[in-house]
């Protein structure tokens, strides 16, 4: 796959992640030098997103209204108690053995119970990052399709593309990523605005690696990328990975 017009035909299937790892490195590299390339993956991805929202179906609000209800009146499974060692046949256990035993079914009561409060906090936080993602897809698209959209892609030190699109009538930029080599723990991806080099905190890349940049684009000039510790920087505290110009 080293033909420059295989390479071109290969945006849909770029943009659908339906690329095997050698074509995929081979179309990153395309990418970041040829933009009629770029603005196709960026149409397609915009059109896969919407197909996407279109076909998301979100769980009806008296699902949840039934289960939070249920909760004080379901009971867990009774736990199921060996015989007592000590205890008189067809009488009753001694007492230290019968306070034991209520002690360990306490125990198991609470932890049932714990085990339960987590789970609903679990789903809770899903729900509540599931929000977040279409939040940022819709707002990922809307750049995307705006009328005076622009793009701009580069290949990031160390690995992988970076391509950020941003709209002057909206104030508002968008980027994602491909290829990032993933990073050691307690180190994250962050996203600057750079306002003729000072650089602005944007966000942290998340795991799909794309983002619309915190902030309107005020007087940035660019979108950097550096590597950060986890929580993110107030100033970059490494050069910057990339950095794409944003002048149409």
């Amino acid at each position: 796959m080293n033909d420059t017009a295989d390479l071109h035909t290969l945006t849909g299937a770029y943009a659908a992640h339906a690329l095997d790892d050698d074509e995929r490195a081979a179309f990153e590299r395309h990418l970041a030098h040829c933009p009629s390339c770029a603005q196709e993956v960026a149409e397609f991805t915009a059109t896969l997103a919407r197909l996407g929202a279109a076909e998301a179906v979100a769980p009806p609000p008296r699902l949840k209204a039934r289960v939070v209800a249920a909760l004080p009146t379901t009971r867990q499974d009774a736990p199921q108690v060996a015989p007592v060692p000590g205890s008189r046949p067809g009488g009753r256990p001694a007492r230290r053995r019968q306070g034991f035993v209520l002690a360990a079914c306490l125990a198991l009561a609470v932890g049932a119970g714990a085990v339960a409060v987590e789970q609903y906090r679990e789903t809770g936080r899903a729900r509540t990052d599931a929000a977040a993602a279409r939040q940022q897809q819709t707002a990922l698209t809307t750049l995307l399709t705006a009328p005076d959209a622009h793009l701009s892609t580069g290949p990031v030190t160390g690995g992988g593309t970076g391509t950020t699109v941003w709209s002057p009538a909206l104030g508002r930029a968008g980027f994602w990523a491909s290829g990032l080599p993933a990073l050691p723990d307690g180190r994250v991806y962050q996203l600057w605005f750079d306002d003729a080099g000072t650089m602005r905190p944007a966000g942290l890349l998340p795991a799909d690696g794309s983002l619309v940049l915190a902030g309107t684009i005020g007087r940035a000039d660019g979108v950097g990328v550096t590597e950060e510790p986890a929580g993110g920087s107030a100033h970059p505290t490494s050069a910057p990975l990339l950095v794409l110009p944003l002048t149409a």
